[in-house]
């Protein structure tokens, strides 16, 4: 029975080992993906904010990286919406 346990406690071990490398590749290609983007025509922003969310959820830098993200997303959303509402200039 001890080597039953053993080879349980084994796979146990690769089967997190390998979601861990799956989710940090996944994670590293989008934000590549995003990031090459952010430079092309293409949804940049959106696909960097997709790989730090996966990421997130292996790696506490992403996390704090993805929070700083959002954070400057909403400040760019609301500097938009203060230009939009701004009256036109008498010169235009």
């Amino acid at each position: 029975m001890a080597g039953m346990a053993h080879l349980v406690e084994v796979l146990r071990v690769l089967l997190r080992s390998s979601v861990q490398v799956t989710v940090a590749t996944v994670g590293f290609v989008l934000l590549g993906i995003g990031i090459v983007f952010l430079f092309l025509p293409g949804p940049g922003l959106l696909v960097v904010i997709a790989g730090l969310a996966v990421l997130s959820t292996q790696f506490a830098w992403a996390q704090t990286a993805l929070n700083r993200v959002k954070e400057r997303a909403a400040q760019a959303k609301a500097a938009a919406a203060r230009r939009r509402r701004r009256p036109p200039h008498p010169l235009e």
